[in-house]
């Protein structure tokens, strides 16, 4: 098995909101997709990797407990977490060295109230 991880969802309560933030922080194009009641907005269309998406419907309510999930914060995450701050969110903890060459990770919560992690190797 490749990746324990398949896929991971975000949830939002205000799509456009979010879709404006997760843009602002991952430099990227979220379209819109209507699925039934739900709407998602994926965030990396590689069918090779794992995948995940901001997904606005019924049950889905925003935490900051239970599962992480960190998105890859590239070459150095700083950047990403700059940009997660303009946009909105709040960094809960810092760009933080992991150590024994694991690189580095930070959390940062969403305009949703979503907690979420960045990791980087340096």
């Amino acid at each position: 098995m490749p990746h324990a991880l398949n896929w991971f969802e975000i949830p939002v309560t205000d799509f456009a909101r979010a879709q404006r933030f997760y843009e602002a922080v991952l430099g990227i194009h979220i379209e819109p997709l209507v699925m039934g009641p739900m709407t998602m907005g994926m965030l990396g269309t590689d069918h090779e990797s794992v995948g995940g998406a901001i997904v606005y419907g019924e049950g889905g309510v925003p935490a900051q407990n239970g599962t992480l999930v960190y998105l890859n914060g590239g070459d150095d995450l700083a950047p990403m977490l700059a940009r997660a701050v303009a946009a909105g969110g709040t960094v809960v903890v810092p760009k933080t060295e992991i150590g024994n060459n694991f690189g580095y990770f930070a959390h940062f919560v969403d305009t949703e109230g979503n907690k979420v992690g960045l990791h980087s190797v340096a």
